[in-house]
């Protein structure tokens, strides 16, 4: 078992204004999933991308957008989000608070 305080894991800039956590890997012996935890700074987005797997999101605080390819949605604390394999998507920080969600994807073994 592990427990920690996400804070505690190593913060990694993905780009300007967004830092990525990855609290959960396989490296904690994880089969399937890793969990990670992102922070968007406001007036920042992650990259536009896709991947091959679904994704999942939990929204902790803040506010912003999700784009994807049927337009934006705004998203608030408590929102969850899927992304589809394939989809393109990026997350916006509209807010005016630093907008933070956990992030849950396949290990790619």
């Amino acid at each position: 078992m592990k427990v920690i305080k996400y804070r505690d894991a190593k913060a990694v800039k993905e780009v300007p204004g967004v830092t990525k956590r990855d609290v959960i890997t396989a490296d904690d012996g994880a089969p399937n999933f890793c969990m990670r935890v992102f922070e968007i700074e406001p007036a920042s987005s992650s990259p536009s991308h896709s991947h091959p797997f679904e994704h999942e999101v939990f929204v902790i605080s803040g506010r912003g957008l999700v784009l994807g390819e049927a337009g934006a949605t705004q998203i608030e604390e408590g929102s969850v989000i899927f992304v589809a394999p394939n989809e393109h998507h990026c997350f916006v920080n509209n807010g005016n608070q630093t907008l933070r969600f956990v992030c849950l994807i396949p290990i790619v073994k």
